[in-house]
């Protein structure tokens, strides 16, 4: 077509016949762009569920904070050994040279090997509550790192929402922008042809081959762009992305009202509930510090046995077997346990003063997260409507440039505020889906049960009641 509009002989039809062509290139070219935007996605594509189960099940920052909570399990058995006995077993053995002299002025001379074995048994009977305490803080220290690793995994599961819907907008970007690109060129071509023809100026040729250097250019931001959100996607999922599915929001487990995202906030989220339970933490430690003070008691037995121990003539072996009880008393240890005790109260107040810091974060993310929600939905309405508008506008640019009222510049302005208004809505659509998880999480709902993942909840308490009771054991549960 373009061949026969350079052929045609009379000036009048000749330009009205290649601004016919020009429109029918570009209308071709928008609608080849949108298609291509717009074709589903593979059988096999990843979507957002698969990504944040991986994540769930890889993540390097989740892992390790699962192995951390595993090592303050262990300050349970630790505190409860305070209960159990404490059994030492000894064995000593030597050579000894003995001079003796004897009251008859003999001398004697001999050379022993003495050696001692012996087993002593120790039970705390009473040691100022400081056993009991320091189970209960050992306990409440669990509770508070379950809430942190439940903490740890909203963001885990959050950052690989931002990353997968990243990749999946920069790559709808990148699409858009190639086809800007080669609507351009074509421009371009078309008006070099024209300008061949005399039917245009050379200032429309750089017009048109400006805008080609633009679009190159933002062409090469949006692969920028993408390559980062890939490599993103690989560190937080576990995987480089391949075709990934479009991403859908959560409304459905979202509180109905801002108030119910408020309470639920304060009340529900992991950090708030970790905080809380440092508060406890803190004022047990108050009682640990101030056991010190109070008398302790304890039972202790000892067995023995040794041979050529004693160089006195005519002892060569001995036995011994004791049992005692002590009770002991502080009267004045320079002032250190009442230093404790105060720092302990200290620790306490400031505990409470972060709870309620976390409380007012809490409260304020839940407002932020809500807000940002439902402009994030007036977002995508405001640009679908502008994609609507920016697409009839166009239309409506080249059928006027084909009956000569416009120029190319129009033409090339109307084609970069779609461009723009595209960009604007892939943006938008990306907010949303962010902005629906992001509330999730600041309401403390970000987890697998809620999202229904296609994988096995991690199970702290698990570990924490194969390693409670534990007499022994160098081996952890896991086999290490």
């Amino acid at each position: 077509m373009i061949g026969r509009t350079a052929r045609a002989g009379r000036g009048l039809t000749r330009r009205r016949s290649g601004a016919g062509s020009m429109l029918a290139t570009w209308t071709t070219l928008a609608l080849s762009g949108a298609l291509s935007c717009a074709l589903p996605s593979a059988a096999s594509a990843e979507a957002l569920p698969e990504a944040l189960a991986k994540a769930y099940q890889t993540n390097p920052q989740l892992n390790a904070e699962r192995a951390r909570q595993r090592a303050t399990d262990e300050n349970v058995p630790q505190a409860l050994a305070g209960y159990r006995p404490q059994i030492v077993a000894s064995l000593s053995a030597g050579l000894q040279s003995v001079r003796n002299l004897l009251p008859d002025n003999t001398i004697q001379t001999g050379n022993l090997k003495p050696w001692i074995i012996g087993i002593t048994v120790t039970q705390s009977l009473f040691n100022g509550f400081r056993t009991a305490n320091g189970v209960r803080a050992a306990e409440l220290q669990v509770q508070s790192g379950r809430e942190a690793l439940r903490n740890v995994g909203q963001g885990v599961l959050l950052d690989a929402v931002t990353a997968y819907t990243n990749v999946l907008a920069n790559q709808s970007l990148v699409e858009a922008q190639r086809s800007n690109v080669a609507f351009l060129r074509e421009t371009l071509s078309v008006t070099q042809r024209r300008l061949n023809a005399g039917d245009v100026t050379p200032t429309d040729t750089a017009q048109a081959e400006a805008r080609l250097n633009r679009g190159l250019a933002d062409l090469n931001a949006a692969e920028v762009a993408l390559a980062v959100s890939q490599a993103t996607y690989a560190q937080v999922i576990g995987n480089a992305p391949s075709q990934l599915r479009p991403a859908e929001a959560v409304d459905r487990y979202l509180p109905k009202s801002r108030e119910d995202a408020m309470t639920m906030a304060i009340r529900q989220h992991p950090a708030v509930m970790a905080a809380s339970f440092d508060v406890d933490v803190a004022s047990t430690n108050i009682r640990i510090a101030e056991g010190t003070l109070l008398p302790s008691a304890t039972i202790q037995g000892n067995a023995n046995k040794s041979r050529n121990n004693d160089p006195t003539p005519g002892t060569s072996a001995e036995g011994q077997a004791s049992i005692v009880a002590k009770v002991t008393a502080s009267i004045y240890d320079g002032g250190q346990a009442a230093a404790h005790a105060r720092q302990a109260k200290e620790i306490t107040a400031q505990s409470r003063l972060v709870l309620d810091q976390v409380r007012n974060q809490a409260h304020t993310a839940a407002i932020s997260a809500w807000v940002a929600h439902k402009g994030a939905k007036v977002a995508v309405s405001a640009s679908e409507s502008e994609v609507n508008a920016a697409t009839v506008a166009l239309q409506g640019v080249q059928r006027e440039a084909a009956g000569g009222q416009r120029t190319t510049v129009d033409v090339l302005n109307s084609q970069a505020d779609l461009i723009q208004a595209k960009a604007r809505l892939i943006g938008a659509q990306r907010d949303r889906v962010i902005a629906s998880y992001t509330l999730l999480s600041a309401i403390g709902h970000l987890d697998v049960k809620t999202l229904n993942l296609n994988t096995p909840d991690y199970l702290p308490e698990v570990h924490y009641h194969q390693v409670r009771d534990a007499w022994q054991g160098l081996r952890a549960p896991s086999g290490r």
